[in-house]
């Protein structure tokens, strides 16, 4: 039993990250007149399709990515039965035309290129806050930032008083308990506060926070005082889910940069298979941890594909930025050695990390 719902929720999570960016390129496309010739979620032979307004959409084997393809209309018979040329499709004046025209790809302006590139990355951060907002709204009451107790021999109940509502920490903003895990992070460290007691703004200079922690020494919190809970409201819930989504990218930023710096190395790394196998141990605690963990992979996806590596949408971002600030685009040889030798060292990395992770269960 425990196989297949990994086996279901893994291809809600990778059908849903995957859809979704495929889904923002292509609802771009048409929306700036662009044919897509096809749009398919997953690699290798086709399970189905079906064909409807000139686009063929189809499920493919291997739901480990997705494309849109674009191409030029069916070509047209003229009256005396031979086959005719298609008219060249005219330049766009405005930057995202309503109206869908059947233009090719490379005949679109820079700037519609642009938007169409960069929606399926945008498609995967409005995803990312859909499902952090579903999981906001299921927890019935969110974390505030007012101090309702403390730990035994808790230190920071010398400055800090139960009632105190916590407003800046270190000169930064402190509006969720996302934003103090930012800031606490098991050690103990002093901190300037600000907080708000009995109306008035009060300001600490010297607030010492350490972690609660277990019996056995281990941390139970990375604070020794407790926050009180708070009833839902629309801007509460929004206000979480946007520390939510916050804090997950700056996590997801912090890790790219730790790679990029080598402070972390390749055996950090996760590929498919360690993300089925995060699947299910998200299956066994429940639902919740499915959504948060799909909401971690889709937010990964969009920051990652933003990124200026060849290959990516982010690279291809940059090419069609030189493009349409200049008026000159990339010469097609230099896009297509840049694009290819990032083809090559993505699948390359894609070999070592799901070797990486077969290793970790043999």
């Amino acid at each position: 039993m425990t196989a297949l719902l990994t086996g279901l929720a893994s291809l809600l999570v990778f059908g849903g990250v995957i859809l979704v960016h495929e889904l923002g390129h292509f609802m771009a496309a048409r929306h700036c007149g662009i044919r897509v010739e096809e749009f398919s979620v997953g690699f290798g032979p086709r399970l189905w399709s079906t064909t409807k307004n000139g686009t063929t959409y189809s499920v493919r084997l291997l739901p480990l990515g997705g494309y849109n393809l674009f191409s030029l209309p069916p070509e047209e018979s003229d009256d005396d039965g031979e086959t005719a040329p298609p008219p060249p499709p005219p330049r766009k004046t405005t930057l995202f035309p309503l109206t869908v025209d059947g233009q090719k790809f490379e005949d679109a302006t820079a700037w519609q290129r642009f938007f169409v590139t960069l929606c399926g990355a945008l498609m995967n951060f409005v995803l990312g806050i859909a499902v952090l907002l579903v999981l906001v709204l299921s927890q019935g009451r969110l974390g505030s930032t007012t101090v309702a107790d403390f730990g035994e021999n808790a230190k920071s109940a010398a400055a800090l008083q139960v009632g105190d509502t916590i407003l800046q920490i270190d000169g930064k903003p402190c509006l969720t308990v996302y934003t103090m895990a930012d800031v606490f992070d098991g050690t103990e460290k002093t901190h300037t506060m600000k907080v708000l007691r009995d109306g008035a703004v009060v300001t600490l200079p010297a607030v010492t926070v350490g972690p609660t922690l277990n019996e056995d020494g281990s941390i139970a919190y990375a604070t020794d005082f407790r926050v009180a809970a708070q009833k839902l409201s629309v801007q509460s819930v929004l206000t979480v889910t946007g520390e939510m989504f916050r804090y997950y990218s700056g996590a997801i930023l912090g890790g790219f940069w730790q790679l990029f710096t080598g402070k972390a190395g390749m055996d950090e790394l996760s590929g498919p298979i360690g993300t089925v196998s995060a699947v299910s141990q998200a299956v066994r605690y429940g639902w919740r941890d499915v959504l948060s963990l799909m909401a971690l992979l889709t937010i990964n996806v969009g920051i990652f594909n933003l990124l200026p590596i060849p290959a990516l949408d982010g690279c291809k971002l940059l090419f069609l930025l030189w493009e349409g600030l200049t008026g000159h685009p990339v010469p097609q040889s230099v896009q297509g050695f840049v694009n290819t030798a990032g083809m090559v060292a993505l699948v390359w990395l894609m070999i070592l990390v799901t070797m990486q992770d077969i290793s970790r269960f043999l």
